[in-house]
């Protein structure tokens, strides 16, 4: 490729009397393009090395501290050479939205929100970033390894919430007898882990928790289990397709209390357990075993962990305990609910969090094709690991990425409502599209789409002069109802045109009189 006619010249692409304006961000830095070519994209540039330097004032100033902010980042080297393409790919783990996939989170967030307002719970949320501490004082977890943590410049240790429990509890402490009890909270917020990506399981995911706080008895489990059924129901979901396991941790301690386990081991044992179907069980028995559990006590659990009826729970156990009693409660609210064909006893439930202390539950698909889809349960001792009094809580987590995990071809909700023909259609829909037929009259155009969304209704305006044929098109690809052209002798004449695109109904209107 020639030279074009700047080759031979440099530019100064931030002069010094802008420097006012970019101080604090570019610290007076001058940027002088030097001939050679660059390549971006297929395309050659004029000017290849980028030079940098630090204009005196700013060198005295950064080297004395004054103006800017201490904590301000230098920019990095610009290396001399060809400009690179950025990886337009979002970090590993983490995912885009584009319309029609933020369509689909939209419309299962509503189906979260409105089955929490139907069962009376208030909306919260809490901050992204919070400190380190509220997630690592539970000693033993596998989630302390799972941290995106890091200190911030004021040398406080700060993590992006991998799971939205202890945030919750924070804000009940720091409210504390402000709000009455019992508390009917729920939140659908980002959660982030570093973990081993699986289907249906990324380094970031949105989550929906419902929460009840002050209530000591099995209800609140029950009503937890039914608004999860009810979101089920309401996006048509059956229970021949999902299903809930329920447990009681209390099942686990009645049986470690039989081998003289110490109580400080019962969250590291829980946590161990949780992973018999992800490991093989020979690996599960070496870790309990080196969590300090006997051989004979091991034994014992995973025999107790293989139960799948109550029946046969209470042969081992005997009725007399808290664990029997919990669970009957709970199937037998189960009933009354409406739900009992969805639930069903599962012994090896116990879930990964520590702090949860009685009643355990998760959703699973049916056909076993992924991992939990939703889980919960009690957990009663949460608050005091934070330095304040207990209270009687229980809630669940359920997460976006197993029910609609993008892209679109994997996972089980959406494979399964696009195979029972239950997802809803979540194309664009707009009520109108307005176009100017003269570029004189794009001013008319955009007083027509002010009038008409002040009225609730939808505009796409298009806003360059277009041919026909381009509106047409674009009016197809949003869906638009009707399309609105003014002209120039209809508007000097008061009124638009106005197109039916499902029919070609033709006909013209007032301004005042559109709807």
């Amino acid at each position: 490729m020639p030279a074009t006619p700047f080759s031979s010249c440099s530019y100064l692409i931030l002069q010094p009397r802008f420097n006012s304006y970019f101080n604090p961000l570019f610290r007076s830095f001058t940027y002088q393009l030097s001939t050679s070519l660059l390549s971006f994209n297929g395309i050659k540039f004029t000017a290849a090395r980028i030079h940098s330097s630090l204009s005196p004032a700013a060198e005295t100033e950064s080297q004395s501290g004054g103006g800017g902010r201490s904590g301000a980042l230098s920019p990095g080297p610009i290396v001399a050479g060809e400009v690179q393409r950025i990886d337009v790919n979002p970090p590993k783990g983490t995912r885009d939205f584009p319309p029609e996939e933020m369509r689909l989170r939209n419309w299962l967030f509503n189906n979260f929100k409105e089955v929490s307002r139907l069962y009376g719970f208030e909306e919260v949320d809490f901050p992204v970033l919070e400190n380190e501490a509220l997630f690592t004082r539970k000693a033993g977890e596998e989630i302390k390894d799972q941290l995106y943590c890091f200190e911030d410049r004021g040398n406080r240790r700060v993590a992006l919430r991998p799971e939205l429990t202890p945030s919750l509890a924070r804000l009940v402490i720091q409210k504390g007898k402000s709000v009455p009890l019992p508390l009917k909270w729920f939140t659908v917020g980002q959660c982030w882990r570093y973990e081993r990506m699986t289907r249906g399981r990324r380094r970031e995911h949105y989550q929906w928790n419902m929460d009840i706080i002050g209530v000591p008895g099995v209800m609140a489990e029950a009503e937890l289990i039914s608004s999860i059924v009810s979101l089920f129901k309401r996006i048509g979901i059956k229970d021949s397709d999902v299903g809930f396991k329920v447990s009681s941790r209390k099942v686990l301690q009645e049986v470690l209390k039989c081998y003289s386990i110490p109580e400080s081991l019962f969250g590291k044992v829980c946590v161990i357990i949780d992973k018999i179907e992800k490991i093989p069980v020979d690996e599960v028995k070496k870790e309990l075993m080196a969590a300090g559990v006997s051989q004979e006590a091991v034994q014992e659990l995973l025999q107790v962990l293989s139960v799948k009826s109550l029946t046969e729970l209470e042969e081992k156990l005997g009725s007399s305990g808290e664990a029997i009693a919990d669970l009957k409660q709970l199937f037998s609210l189960a009933e009354k609910f409406g739900y009992s064909e969805w639930i069903q006893f599962d012994a090896s439930v116990v879930r990964g969090l520590a702090y949860y202390t009685g009643i355990v539950f998760e959703g699973f698909d049916r056909e076993g094709k992924l991992r939990a889809i939703c889980g919960g349960g009690r957990y009663d001792h949460l608050f005091s690991t934070f330095g304040a009094d207990d209270i009687p809580a229980c809630g669940f987590g359920f997460g976006d990425a197993v029910v609609v995990e993008i892209p679109l071809s994997s996972l089980l909700f959406e494979q399964l409502l696009r195979e029972k023909g239950l997802l809803p259609d979540l194309s664009l829909q707009m009520d109108y599209i307005v176009c100017a037929l003269d570029e004189d009259l794009q001013g008319s155009a955009a007083m027509v789409a002010h009038v008409l969304r002040k009225k609730g209704q939808s505009v796409d305006l298009v806003l360059e002069s277009k041919p026909l044929k381009w509106v047409f098109k674009r009016a197809a690809r949003n869906n638009a109802q009707r399309l609105v052209l003014v002209g120039s002798s209809e508007w000097q004449r008061g009124v638009v045109g106005v197109k039916i695109l499902a029919t070609g109904e033709q006909y013209e209107v007032k301004l005042d009189e559109l709807i």
